[in-house]
């Protein structure tokens, strides 16, 4: 069995003011960002971790690096793991563009992958190709792996691939800067263990995949 934690960066600017900023290299976090990803290091304490690794945004590697340092392990990044690209939508902060870039990300988590972002940016099939290689790389050789990434790709991602939570749940369940996804695999299947501070029976017990509280 492996063990995925997946974590979103800490706080940035951007994040204040509600732009879907995708682009490279993205802002640095903020002062409050900055403590959040120290906290990480508590927060994590009592997980193995074999490997860490970040997307090539700024705040990924910022909010990892504290990680990395309490634990020693170097700090690989994988294009992979960045967050689902705004497209036309990008660096927009008005409530339709949040709905309409939302509405394709979790279209694409329910299996509806023909729906396209504005603008075109990368289609469902390469963002859940892109992220899958970059969870696989991550294992390769390591059991207990965390990724710091983004908050849509992770909710998509988790929410695509795990057998034990549906869009409506994704959608409803947002991640706050440095928010915690645990996810954990036996044979093919993947499965959410915890989601922030909710956490999940197993699949034979639970096959709806509803939190406990």
């Amino acid at each position: 069995m492996v063990r995925l934690i997946l974590v979103r960066h800490g706080q940035t600017r951007s994040n204040v003011h509600g732009l879907l900023d995708t682009g490279l290299p993205g802002p640095g976090l903020t002062p409050l960002g900055q403590e959040q990803a120290a906290a990480l290091v508590d927060v994590l304490a009592g997980e193995r971790i074999d490997r860490v690794v970040a997307s090539p945004l700024t705040r990924t590697v910022e909010t990892a690096t504290p990680l990395v340092t309490a634990t020693g392990l170097p700090l690989p990044t994988d294009e992979g793991l960045r967050e689902i690209l705004a497209g036309d939508l990008e660096m927009r902060s008005d409530r339709d563009s949040h709905l309409a870039y939302l509405d394709t990300v979790f279209a694409w988590a329910g299996g509806e992958l023909a729906a396209e972002m504005p603008g075109r940016p990368e289609s469902g099939a390469e963002f859940l190709a892109r992220y899958d290689r970059a969870v696989e790389a991550a294992l390769d050789g390591a059991e207990h792996v965390v990724c710091v990434s983004h908050g849509a790709a992770i909710r998509a991602w988790a929410c695509a691939r795990a057998t034990n939570v549906d869009t409506g749940f994704a959608r409803d369940h947002g991640l706050p800067n440095t928010g915690v996804v645990v996810l954990e695999r036996e044979a093919a299947d993947w499965r959410v263990v915890s989601w922030l501070d909710q956490r999940f029976e197993t699949l034979d017990s639970d096959p709806t995949g509803s939190p406990l509280r």
